[in-house]
C-alpha cells in the first residue's frame, strides 16, 4: 500500500500532513518553526518540480508515504494515476491519495505563494509557517482520519491492545 498525500505545490500542506503521518512532527504539540523548516520538502519544491512525489518516510505500518503537487491539473494526474494502476494490475485500494489543500488557510496561502511564485522566500516563508501552526491540528486530524482508514483496510481494531 502507498499514500500520497497532494496539494498544489508539494511544499506545504502535503508536506506537513506527511511528516505528522511518517511521525517527523508531533501530533500534540504544535511544532516549533525550526521542527517545521526542517522538515524536508517544506517551501523548497520547484515549479518544475510540480509533478514528482517524493518519498516522505515509511509509517507505523509499513507503508510508504509520498507527497505530491497537482497544481491546476488534479483531475488530469489522478486520473493518469488511475490509469497506471490499471495498467499494471495493481488493485485501487493499495493507493490512498490524500487532498491536503483544504486544510491550507489564507495566511499560509499568501506566504506560499510570496515564496515559491514570487521568490519572496524571506517574507513567505514566515506567513506559510504562521498559517501551518495556526492550523496544525486541522492537519493532525487529516492524518488521523487517514490512518483510520488504513487500520480499517488492514483489518485492526485501533481500540485492540494487541
Amino acid at each position: 500500500m502507498y499514500i500520497i498525500y497532494h496539494c498544489y505545490g508539494s511544499a506545504h500542506s502535503s508536506v506537513i500532513a506527511s511528516a505528522i503521518h511518517v511521525g517527523m512532527l508531533p501530533k500534540n504539540r504544535i511544532p516549533s518553526t525550526e521542527e517545521i523548516i526542517t522538515i524536508p520538502h517544506f517551501d523548497q519544491t520547484r515549479r518544475e518540480e510540480i509533478g514528482n512525489p517524493f518519498y516522505i518516510g515509511r509509517d507505523e505500518y509499513g507503508i510508504e508515504v509520498y507527497i505530491i503537487g497537482m497544481a491546476n491539473n488534479k483531475e488530469v494526474l489522478i486520473r493518469s494515476i488511475d490509469s497506471l494502476l490499471k495498467i499494471y494490475n495493481i488493485p485501487e485500494n493499495q493507493l490512498v491519495l490524500v487532498n491536503s489543500l483544504s486544510q491550507i488557510n489564507m495566511i499560509t496561502r499568501v506566504g506560499g505563494y510570496l515564496s515559491r511564485r514570487l521568490g519572496m522566500v524571506k517574507v513567505g516563508r514566515p506567513l506559510t509557517i504562521k498559517g501551518v501552526k495556526k492550523a496544525y491540528y486541522q492537519f493532525v486530524d487529516l492524518v488521523d482520519s487517514v490512518k483510520e482508514r488504513i487500520r480499517e483496510s488492514l483489518g485492526q481494531n485501533p481500540d485492540s491492545t494487541e
